[in-house]
């Protein structure tokens, strides 16, 4: 059964931003208000106009963008204790953004109201009551979120009602249930939310934090008692543990409630990554539906079971999300692994069998799947080396104890019969290693110069022997600008199990690119050539 669309409230770009190390600028928070509205949010809440400079700036700019599904929304409080609403500050300020709708919150725990506020209940009430009305009376489309909702429903039921309908009596569009303390549980949000629901005519909503990591769950129990307006954030982005996870939100009312939401579910994974680029935030591996981990599969019997019938180890289809399956190679893969790999059936047993000894030494093929492939290749007897190695060395030289060390790799190749012999020096042994390389090899693959180091991981794993004399794994990371891939090496010394790995980037990118191994000198094909 298709039922009714639950009203999206997004408001990555205010709470969102107070989350720790969450920052944006003006420009970032336009950009984003702009995806959001792609992506059918159903409203925006750009800032808080009376807060900061930044967001004053942000609600200037929004004045020259035009929104096609989404209504922006800006964010305060109430007018003061014993003011004039016509005179309060804050409240100008939100009529001055231009935005449409307007979000102000008030005290619903009588702790707040007596202790924070240091005000009687009555003045409290005429505070939401007379803001809300001030705000309708200028054309504005009016929330009320009602902070602490759930800790002041236990603490007086009575009174906390009471605030939602002030608001209500004020012409209040929305009432918003706020779990601000983020510590409610979700019995507890089920049966508060069907009270209020019950009390008033206008639609409820729900604000959840995730403090007790049941910001998701409070929604939907929150939905389920009849609220129709759901307010989170991208990534669940918010203050201390962040607010409820639209990006898990959304699906789950979609595709397992069964919501008829005009969001783009199907670019979940997009929305949630593009946000993370515009925060220069790491995204989370492990995110439900659209971490790089939630539709992994490294067990045999997983793989061999998903390769048949996904649902038997899926939730959802991948592409429901707009992300992809992944098989992850490891000691704990099978056949099926490498089948699905699309390395073929054949020899694949000997695969996993090569695959569990490198990993029983060091290496790791989850995240390297360029050298699994490499690896692949040399066990079926396909693959042919595009040099022979005669040698590298790799001097670190620190000459005084403010000097910067300097680092100097020379190496010596054999190509097609032809020896290369060359040095590079670079910001420490690795990148001038890096460097020696493509600098031998450019002359006879200059596909290679193509290539960019993008990331460098170490890992000193434990085993017989410890601390220097440990196993180094080493994982790159490469580009070329159209691709990325990764390659491992693992040894006892850093510098082998690096060139291990830049060898594997290298030739990585020389098979995907169709180059054969060179036979005959650059010389000799120079000159038949010409």
């Amino acid at each position: 059964m298709t039922l009714a669309a639950i009203e999206i409230y997004d408001t990555t770009l205010r709470d969102g931003t107070q989350g720790q190390g969450f920052t944006l600028t003006s420009q970032d928070k336009v950009a984003i208000a702009k995806r959001l509205d792609e992506f059918k949010m159903d409203f925006i809440e750009g800032g808080w106009p009376g807060s900061n400079p930044k967001d004053i700036d942000f609600f200037e700019r929004m004045k020259d963008v035009s929104l096609t599904h989404a209504q922006l929304a800006a964010f305060g409080s109430t007018r003061r204790k014993h003011a004039a609403v016509e005179d309060d500050p804050n409240l100008n300020l939100l009529l001055a953004s231009g935005a449409p709708v307007v979000t102000i919150f008030g005290k619903s725990w009588t702790l707040h109201v007596e202790e924070a506020l240091q005000t009687t209940r009555e003045e409290n009430l005429a505070m939401i009551e007379e803001s809300v009305r001030f705000l309708k009376a200028n054309g504005r489309t009016v929330v009320f979120d009602a902070e602490h909702f759930f800790d002041g429903f236990t603490a007086d039921r009575d009174y906390a009602l009471a605030t939602l309908s002030a608001a209500a009596a004020g012409g209040a569009d929305r009432a918003v249930l706020c779990d601000t303390n983020g510590g409610s549980m979700p019995n507890h949000v089920h049966e508060a939310s069907r009270e209020a629901h019950a009390h008033l005519e206008i639609p409820i909503g729900i604000h959840a934090h995730n403090d007790a990591d049941l910001a998701v769950a409070n929604t939907l129990e929150s939905v389920t008692a009849g609220a129709t307006h759901v307010q989170g954030t991208v990534n669940g982005y918010g203050e201390r543990c962040g607010n409820a996870n639209l990006i898990s939100v959304l699906p789950n009312l979609a595709l397992k409630r069964g919501h008829a939401q005009p969001q783009r579910v199907d670019r979940l994974r997009e929305l949630s990554r593009y946000v993370d680029e515009r925060a220069n935030m790491q995204p989370n591996i492990r995110a439900p539906y659209v971490g790089d981990a939630a539709f992994a599969h490294k067990g045999g019997i997983h793989v061999s079971a998903v390769n048949r019938r996904p649902d038997t180890y899926e939730h959802v289809a991948p592409e429901s999300v707009g992300a992809e399956r992944k098989v992850l190679l490891s000691d704990y893969s099978g056949r099926a692994n490498v089948v699905a790999k699309n390395e073929g059936s054949a020899d694949a047993q000997a695969v996993v069998a090569r695959m569990k000894e490198l990993e029983h030494r060091g290496y790791a093929f989850e995240g390297a799947e360029a050298s699994f492939m490499l690896m692949s290749r040399k066990v079926r007897g396909e693959h042919e080396p595009f040099f022979k190695l005669h040698g590298y060395t790799v001097l670190v030289d620190k000459r005084d104890v403010d000097d910067t060390p300097r680092a100097e790799a020379t190496i010596k190749l054999e190509v097609a019969g032809e020896m290369e012999h060359t040095a590079a020096d670079g910001d420490g042994p690795v990148n001038a290693l890096d460097g020696a390389l493509i600098k031998a090899l450019g002359r006879f693959y200059p596909e290679v110069t193509q290539m960019e180091l993008v990331d460098y991981k170490v890992r000193v794993l434990s085993g017989d022997q410890t601390g220097t004399a440990s196993v180094i794994r080493v994982q790159i990371e490469y580009t070329d600008g159209n691709e990325t891939w990764g390659v491992v090496g693992a040894s006892h010394d850093i510098i082998a199990a690096s060139y291990e790995a830049l060898i594997d980037a290298i030739e990585y990118k020389l098979v995907k690119a169709g180059v054969r191994p060179q036979t005959t000198s650059r010389a000799a094909f120079e000159s038949q050539a010409n």
